[in-house]
């Protein structure tokens, strides 16, 4: 190409060089028309580029799109899972209510509430998955398409602009070389008329001059017209080189740039795109590593021995049944006295045989043990679960009355406040809500006094191991008196007890009374023996750590440092029997004093 056109710009000069009459000769055709052929290739060849780069450059702008979409998916995806996580661990959660609390005791509850915590968090791992995604990648990515859109669109606009400029260059090339063609073929022919007009020897002298000067202006015209084709020609060629050395490979190379840069930043979203995951892992790991730990805390002995807790009914165990000996009554010497306690006696076991032990009483109308229901002293429950409801129903209450208490003293010293400082505010407005704090104080306070009733109430039923060593102690006086059936009798008696776990001791009593009684005297022989209550044995010691007052009916009061004797042992309820000498003895709180047990006395104890 670059020979041909110097070729071209020879056979210019030459024009130049040439005389006048030389001049007018044309130049070679094949010359022309093969530059002309290489300019065109050359611009379609640009042309071309340009439209693959634009296909490849908008192919690389879907293709990071779509990316993004793939992006944003994954975090909508991750969203979703979020919260179906946190929608189950909700659903499994326990109800705000007495159950709640009830399962709690349980380490296998407790486990399942932490695999569901920490399955909550795990679901939040999961939200901050989407959020770095949507700001670190989608975001990014949105805004940096945007950008290289406008980027791509600026590049190629150059190019547009600087190929319809050399469009336009070469197009007025091509109107002045026509017009330099033209001009020397008119110069041509007038040069001919003026040679033909100058050898016709009939043509005037006027004419030949003027065909002359028409000769002379046509020649000034093509002179013209060739300087302005030269000239438009070296621009042309400037412009040419400047156009595809210079303009177009900086616009090419922009546009390298620009795809390399896309490229590299999709790069560094696909890398950031993993970073994301590997930056939740160490939590998610802290989250299952909860999960196992919750499991490792499952206890099973404790969760059984807290089942017994719960369930526990405090019911004596009933007695051995005695054997009942109907024949004594026939041999017996007929009389009037004895045939009546005959009857009297028959008529008292037939009545009492017809009851059932305590184990297998059925209550027509079933109990409700469900937590939560029943009335509101708790009288449907056993008494040691009767006693544990009540004083747990006391610590609420306690509770509640101390937090009425703080606030009553914040707004006693904020109403002092007031008093001080009229500026900061008016005293009277404390008085409302501290009047409905004393009405709640004070109904909170009744309710206590209720409860502590019943407590006090149950706390005497429940069985102690004096009345079962008094009852047995009364048997045993009774089998040497008195008949087989009204012992039997009496013994079923005394181990009766109602479903509700409240014992009649009224009756029990009126019945051993009536069975010390001998039949044929009438009077009283074991009064004394059934008053006289046999001396519980000393089973350890023990040291008072607490001043501990012993208002309540059944305890006594001890002094920090006492040394007293154990007689019972703890039975669950918080409680310890001691006996200071031979008439004082009471209850007293087990977490007030240090016991010492004798190793001997452990074993010879009987748990009720």
């Amino acid at each position: 190409m670059l020979r041909r056109r110097s070729e071209f710009f020879v056979f210019l000069d030459g024009m130049r060089a040439k005389p006048e009459e030389e001049q007018r000769e044309e130049p070679p055709q094949s010359a022309c028309e093969e530059y002309l052929q290489v300019l065109l290739q050359m611009k379609t060849t640009s042309s071309d580029q340009f439209d693959n780069l634009e296909k490849h450059t908008q192919w690389g702008i879907e293709y990071l799109d779509k990316y993004t979409k793939f992006v944003k998916e994954r975090s909508e995806i991750e969203i979703n899972y979020a919260k179906q996580i946190r929608n189950l661990s909700k659903k499994y959660q326990p109800k705000k209510n007495s159950r709640e609390e009830e399962e709690s005791k349980y380490s296998f509850c407790r486990a399942f509430l932490v695999t569901l915590n920490e399955l909550n968090d795990y679901a939040g791992q999961h939200e901050v998955i989407a959020e770095n995604l949507t700001s670190q990648i989608i975001s990014e990515l949105s805004r940096y398409l945007q950008d290289l859109k406008t980027e791509r669109k600026t590049h190629f606009h150059d190019g547009r602009k600087a190929q319809q400029h050399i469009e336009s260059s070469w197009k007025q090339l091509e109107a002045c070389k026509r017009r330099f063609e033209r001009d020397c073929k008119e110069a041509d022919r007038a040069q001919q008329y003026f040679e033909r007009m100058d050898a016709d020897i009939n043509v005037t002298k006027a004419d030949v001059e003027k065909a002359r000067q028409q000769a002379q202006m046509r020649h000034q015209m093509a002179a013209d017209s060739k300087s302005e084709y030269s000239a438009h020609l070296q621009k042309f060629n400037q412009e040419q080189n400047e156009h595809y050395f210079t303009i177009i490979p900086n616009i090419f190379q922009k546009l390298q740039d620009m795809e390399e840069k896309r490229i590299e930043r999709l790069g560094v979203c696909m890398k950031t795109y993993a970073d994301v995951d590997r930056q939740v892992l160490p939590i998610v790991g802290k989250c299952l590593d909860g999960m196992t730990k919750g499991a490792e805390s499952i206890e099973p002995k404790a969760d059984s021995k807290q089942v017994v807790e719960s369930y526990k009914s405090g019911f004596e165990p009933p007695g051995d049944v005695e054997f009942e000996d109907y024949g004594q009554a026939m041999k017996r010497t007929v009389s009037n006295t004895s045939l009546t306690n005959v009857k009297e006696t028959k008529e008292k076991a037939g009545g009492k045989s017809k009851g059932k032990l305590w184990p297998f009483i059925k209550n027509k109308n079933k109990l409700s043990l469900k937590l939560g229901s029943g009335p509101e002293d708790f009288s449907h429950l056993p008494p040691e679960q009767r006693r544990k409801k009540l004083q747990g129903k006391l610590d609420e209450l306690n509770k509640d009355i101390q937090k009425e208490m703080d606030q009553r003293d914040a707004l006693t010293k904020m109403k002092d406040v007031y008093v001080k400082n009229p500026q900061m505010g008016d005293p009277t407005s404390v008085d409302p809500r501290l009047a409905e704090i004393a009405g709640s104080i004070e109904r909170l306070q009744s309710e206590v006094q209720k409860f502590e009733g019943w407590l006090a109430e149950v706390e005497e039923r429940m069985p102690s191991k004096s009345d079962t060593h008094r009852k047995s102690g009364l048997y045993e006086t009774q089998n040497s008196t008195i008949t087989p059936t009204t012992v039997n009798n009496n013994c079923a008696q005394d181990r009766e007890s109602s479903p509700d776990g409240s014992y009649t001791e009224e009756q029990n009593s009126e019945t051993q009374v009536k069975a010390a009684v001998n039949p044929t005297s009438g009077t009283p022989e074991f009064d004394d023996e059934f008053d006289d209550e046999e001396t519980l044995p000393t089973i350890g010691t023990c040291k008072a750590l607490y001043p501990f007052e012993g208002h309540n009916e059944g305890t006594i009061a001890v002094a920090e440092g006492e040394l007293l004797y154990v007689i019972e042992e703890d039975k669950g309820d918080g409680w310890t029997r001691v006996r200071r000498n031979e008439d004082q003895e009471g209850y007293v709180p087990t977490s007030y004093v240090e016991v010492f047990l004798e190793t001997n006395a452990k074993g010879a104890m009987t748990y009720i």
